[in-house]
């Protein structure tokens, strides 16, 4: 049967955050022999409330036809945003109506917020004690009005196992295609990004975001050394090699990328190469040595820790993990 995902309507929603799950879990289609084509989630959208209006922060308002019990079914539960959170916003605490609805959601139910529905998670007590993320405007007010909560205001989604967090607004695009990825491998997740016209993994964090959403115009960008690192990521690439790309200085060039991208060159480099070293392990029978090799990690000891590092496995246990959950 496929993975149900129950999206909660909250009064005051964005529409556009609103449609982001169905739109990407919506469309991710089987690839493997056994499931081709067929739709991998079933996405359904509910209210707090019995069937009936709730109101969007546009001027319309949208018919929700399934109630609070649905949420029982869900196998994952996604919260939008929402501009009329009330208590849950200005104190911290579930109203009755959410705290009802939220009595039906079973033990063990993964839980996504996108943008500032985590305040719902966490006026709810999912994020206790949790990494997690919102929209970076938000950050500081979320991070006084739950205290307990560890906040990183600068990534674009964490994914901490059975409750997952992600940025504003399109950030909640890279978080579920993440979950795909997650749950079906990089190939069906991949498919859906490019059928949504997106890029399938965005470098960097919301940071990005804050100071400066678009790179001036008159500054050179870092495009063209990137484009040339991900060419040759199995070699060694120096970062006096990336700023030649860009005829800059390796000082220059450093600031630069760090503007553009959120994080450091060689920070990005390493990303691209566990990137790739999971595409390796997922879709192919190369061993360990030659997957290590073709990322650009030199060694299966090197693989090993930065795939430890970055995911919490080793090489062999991703690669059973993976093919396991698709046999």
């Amino acid at each position: 049967m496929p993975h149900r995902i129950a999206v909660l309507a909250l009064d005051g929603l964005l529409p556009f955050e609103l449609g982001i799950p169905q739109r990407i879990f919506g469309r991710s289609l089987g690839s493997e022999p056994r499931n081709k084509g067929r739709k991998l989630y079933e996405v359904v959208t509910c209210s707090v409330r019995p069937p009936g209006p709730v109101r969007t922060d546009a001027d319309f308002t949208i018919t929700v036809e399934r109630g609070p019990e649905t949420l029982a079914t869900a196998d994952t539960v996604v919260i939008p945003a929402s501009y009329e959170l009330g208590p849950v916003y200005t104190e911290g605490r579930l109203t009755d109506e959410l705290a009802a609805a939220f009595a039906h959601i079973r033990p063990g139910t993964r839980m996504v917020s996108i943008c500032t529905g985590s305040y719902v998670l966490a006026a709810a007590g999912y994020l206790d004690g949790r990494p997690a993320t919102t929209h970076w405007s938000s950050a500081d007010h979320f991070q006084q009005l739950f205290p307990e909560v560890r906040v990183d205001p600068d990534v674009l989604f964490i994914d901490d196992g059975d409750v997952l967090t992600s940025a504003g607004v399109a950030a909640g695009i890279d978080l579920c295609l993440h979950i795909v990825r997650r749950d079906h491998g990089t190939a069906v997740a991949n498919d859906v990004a490019r059928r949504t016209v997106v890029p399938p993994h965005r470098d960097g964090g919301q940071a990005q975001y804050i100071q400066r959403p678009v790179p001036e115009a008159q500054l050179a960008t870092t495009t063209s050394a990137r484009t040339w690192a991900l060419g040759r990521l199995e070699r060694p690439i120096l970062l006096r090699d990336m700023a030649q790309q860009e005829s800059m200085s390796v000082r220059t060039f450093t600031r630069r990328f760090r503007e553009e991208v959120g994080v450091s060159p060689v920070q990005w480099l390493t990303r691209q190469r566990v990137e790739r070293a999971r595409q390796l392990l997922e879709s192919t029978d190369l061993s360990i040595d030659q997957v290590a090799r073709d990322a650009g990690f030199g060694t299966p000891t090197s693989l090993r820790q930065h795939l430890q590092a970055a995911l919490g496995v080793s090489p062999t246990v991703y690669r059973r993990t993976f093919r396991a959950g698709r046999a």
